[in-house]
């Protein structure tokens, strides 16, 4: 017990100690410009706990002694020992208080020295891009600092090797047992300058001071600029001049000027190119959008971003923007409005599918479809009456023909319409409607006023009852069907509900959000200004007008009649008078 408590004694006056105190490095904070620097720490069991905390110490002192930044320092840790864990990648922070926490928070591994392993992680995963690793074209130097205590349990010097002719700078720092020859494989030249070999973890602090004192010249020079324009970087025995990201030197190998990205005449601009730190960027010339492949330009469309108020559709047109109409529809005065089917009159009937298959928002898009169908019609008790029949499983009148009089309060009760979900039983919704909704009980006006009648099924799948024997009938009956499917309907139901030619009677839509290119055909077949009923005027046989009408074309034919005849009696009676006259 005692010995354990001799083996503790450093490890417990260490921890005693202010945290302030421990570990720090004189002099300045090093500004070393950018720099990807990795520490590689053996954690392995022959490391005991003290040690480790002092090498922990050891590293944040270290820590404070840099300028870490996304921009300047960029710092990772690995520990080792039979297997390889990253503490923190490159990427990882950006300050210095959320570095020493992770550091903190390190537990020893543990196990064996796989420090060749380790070599090959720092190398492969440590220094990736994709860790936070600057790319190899920024010149941004790659620093690994390896500390170990120990022989490696497999082979370094061919892994480090690699490492190094892929451009990262090693130090190797052995502590106590550590094998000088393994030590002097990994590092780089000139060895001198960075193998280190220390008799104790708590003399590693030599190492921090020699190695700071290393680094601070590495990218930037302290001393003076030595005329560069941006950063000036120490080498061996010279220096150079580099310059920031976005920028390259000039012929005079001091001063910098921006990288003109768009020189290069490869990046195939549609309009214009602006140069920036980060590349070439593409640029559309005033009233134009870049379109999401970066390159290419296409007009604005100003109907996207302004409140137009267009009740049919807007177009774009250079910096302004105009309304249009349907055909057979004039643009009001207002430039916004359309003008409505003022001649002729329909009973309209619509069935509408509410089966389960259509799905709430898809009822939704069918609902506002149906008030974009009455938006151009004349509804009026004199005009177009409007019926709606909802089926699925069984079958509902929301509404018949004769109870709403105008547009609004038809569009309005279309809204209140609720979704019925079930089955598709579009036969029997057709039975309902010859039975019921063109009955002059539910509206429909007379026969003998010649009112035509339409109906307009909308269904998205197929029927669960025959459609046959209906569908017939109502055509029997005259009504006038036409049949809109969309997304599963089948086709051939579709031809058998509508009325002939099919080509004018069936129309279909792939999906609900892409109807409204149904509108214009429906249009020209159903609004009585271009299609059934154009012209016609309902009148009251016994309305005193349409009897005089009736008397005028009457006495006309009668006269008509009479001087036919008349001028064939003449004829007649020459023919005899000729035949008398030649006999004699």
């Amino acid at each position: 017990m005692r010995g354990l408590l001799y083996s503790l004694l450093p490890l417990l006056l260490l921890l005693l100690q202010p945290w302030e105190t421990q570990l720090q490095f004189a002099g300045p904070r090093c500004s070393t410009g950018p720099l990807d620097l990795v520490f590689v720490i053996d954690s392995s069991r022959s490391v005991r706990p003290f040690e480790f905390e002092t090498m922990r110490q050891f590293l944040v002192g270290l820590l404070r002694s840099l300028d870490v930044g996304p921009n300047a320092t960029r710092v990772g840790v690995i520990q080792y020992s039979s297997q390889v864990q990253s503490v923190f990648p490159l990427r990882a922070f950006s300050r210095r208080e959320d570095m020493e926490r992770a550091i903190r928070a390190l537990v020893p591994l543990a196990q064996g020295t796989m420090t060749g392993l380790a070599i090959q992680y720092a190398m492969n995963v440590a220094f990736s891009v994709a860790e936070g690793a600057r790319p190899p074209e920024a010149r941004v130097p790659r620093v690994a600092v390896i500390v170990t205590d120990g022989r490696p349990q497999d082979r370094v010097a061919e892994v480090a090797a690699q490492a190094r002719a892929r451009g990262i700078e090693i130090y190797a720092v052995g502590v106590q047992r550590a094998d000088v020859g393994s030590l002097r494989a990994m590092a780089s030249p000139p060895l001198n300058e960075h193998v280190f070999l220390v008799e104790s973890f708590d003399l590693i602090q030599e190492f921090g001071r020699q190695f700071q004192g290393r680094l601070c010249p590495l990218d930037l020079c302290t001393e003076r600029d030595r005329g560069c324009g941006h950063h000036c970087v120490r080498i061996p025995g010279s220096h150079f001049c580099r310059c920031q990201a976005g920028f390259v030197l000039r012929q005079d190998q001091r001063s910098c000027r921006a990288v003109d990205h768009c020189s290069f005449g490869n990046h195939s601009c549609q309009h214009d190119c602006v140069s920036t730190f980060g590349g070439p960027q593409c640029r559309c010339r005033e009233g134009y959008d870049l379109l999401p492949d970066g390159r290419n330009c296409q007009a604005r469309d100003l109907c996207n971003g302004v409140d137009h108020g267009c009740e049919f559709q807007c177009v774009s047109e250079g910096f302004s923007y105009r309304c249009m109409c349907p055909e057979g529809r004039q643009l009001q005065a207002d430039g916004k409005s359309c003008s409505r089917c003022r001649e002729g009159h329909v009973d309209l009937v619509l069935l509408v599918d509410g089966s389960k298959s259509v799905r709430p928002q898809n009822f939704e898009l069918v609902k506002r479809f149906v008030n974009q169908i009455v938006d151009f019609l004349d509804v009026s008790p004199e005009g177009t009456r409007v019926g709606l029949v909802q089926f699925s499983s069984r079958v509902r009148t929301e509404f018949p023909l004769g109870r709403y009089g105008t547009a609004a309060e038809v569009k309005q009760a279309v809204l209140a319409v609720e979704y019925m979900e079930r089955g598709t039983m579009t036969g029997l919704a057709l039975r309902h409607m010859v039975e019921h909704s063109f009955s002059e009980a539910q509206g429909a006006r007379p026969r003998a006023l010649n009112v035509p009648r339409v109906g307009l099924v909308f269904t998205d799948g197929r029927s669960q009852d025959n459609i046959s024997v209906w569908a017939a009938r109502a055509k029997e009956e005259g009504i006038v069907m036409y049949a809109v499917g969309v997304g599963k309907a089948v086709e051939e139901e579709l031809r058998e509900i509508a009325s002939e030619p099919a080509e004018l009677h069936v129309s279909y839509s792939p999906d609900f959000s892409t109807m409204t290119h149904l509108l214009e055909n429906l249009k020209g077949s159903i609004c009585p200004e271009e299609g059934i009923g154009a012209g016609t005027e309902l009148r009251s046989p016994c309305e005193c007008e349409s009897l005089v009408e009736f008397q005028g074309r009457t006495l006309g034919a009668l006269e008509s009649f009479l001087n036919l005849s008349l001028a064939q009696l003449t004829a007649r009676l020459e023919d005899l008078e000729n035949q008398l006259a030649t006999q004699k």
